[in-house]
């Protein structure tokens, strides 16, 4: 469902205040891109990075830029906690009456938060908000915006049973929308809540490490009854790929965490379409670790 923008937002609106957390496990330089360009949005009240592992470099100079930011903030020392803890530690850090979830390899382009934070003003409805995540070129990124992930899809996803017509996970290959529209899940690399809907479905879930943490959260904002929009008006660049993790590890925790999403979900092992899913999961997952040790 698309819904136009208001023409001209009532004089007295103005961008909310928005606590930006930014979760950094040796991001690369793309990091310092990612806290500049918050920083830059006038409604980012609170940029939080919440340290889960960098160079000894990185974290000095990260505790330098904040000593000179009154609004920058670094949580260190606690180790690499998971994603979804990391996210929680940073909103309990701070005060503000939103909050973003943004990658460190994320790149706010120039009043994207700003204009966010001001329709926001207009949409209390809304329980959580992305912006059109682009690849470095331009192009939609894949799971910006996407259909709920469940047993059945991932099916059709495995087996291309989307040629019959069966929805598929992700629409990046659909016509994107031109204005604001209601999707069943987004991207973790930009996920714009309003603090009381985070509190009250008990904020990120820290049984996921890794991955599919973001799906988990869509689902159990569309459980709690909340709205989740997707704006084609505003832009953020994720470049990716900048981690110095492997592909392997990262593969294992996407395998892990979509095991965990389904048995939290759809019933686990015991439901014989999760079982087939799981099945086809760690097989994908044997075969690439099978092929990265092939290439060594």
């Amino acid at each position: 469902m698309e819904t136009p923008r208001p023409k001209s937002p009532p004089s007295e609106t103005r961008p909310q205040g928005c606590a930006v957390i930014i979760v950094s496990y040796h991001t690369g330089p793309c990091l310092m891109d990612c806290i500049r360009a918050a920083l830059s949005e006038a409604s980012a009240q609170e940029v939080v990075v919440v340290d889960n592992g960098n160079p000894p470099k990185v974290v000095t100079a990260l505790e330098e830029m904040a000593a000179s930011e009154p609004r920058l903030a670094l949580l260190t020392g606690h180790g690499n906690v998971g994603f979804g803890k990391a996210c929680n530690l940073g909103a309990a850090a701070t005060a503000s009456p939103h909050l973003l979830l943004l990658n460190p390899d994320n790149v706010l382009q120039p009043g994207s938060l700003d204009g966010a934070m001001t329709l926001l003003g207009t949409r209390p409805d809304i329980a959580l908000y992305t912006v059109r995540i682009e690849n470095p070129d331009g192009s939609e990124q894949r799971g910006c915006r996407r259909n709920l992930m469940t047993p059945w899809t991932c099916l059709v996803e495995a087996f291309g049973l989307h040629k019959l017509g069966f929805k598929r996970i992700n629409l990046n290959h659909t016509p994107p929308p031109t204005a604001l529209t209601e999707v069943e899940c987004i991207s973790g690399s930009f996920m714009l809540f309003p603090r009381s809907f985070f509190d009250r479905i008990g904020g990120m879930d820290e049984d996921y490490f890794l991955h599919m943490e973001d799906v988990d959260v869509c689902l159990r904002t569309r459980k709690a009854g909340g709205g989740i929009w997707f704006d084609p008006a505003f832009s953020a660049t994720h470049v990716q790929g900048t981690s110095e993790t492997t592909k392997l590890y990262i593969e294992r925790q996407k395998t892990k965490g979509g095991t965990l999403y389904f048995a939290k979900h759809f019933g686990g092992w015991a439901n014989p379409l999760v079982a087939l899913v799981n099945t086809a999961l760690w097989a994908r997952y044997a075969l690439i670790a099978l092929r990265l040790g092939l290439k060594r």
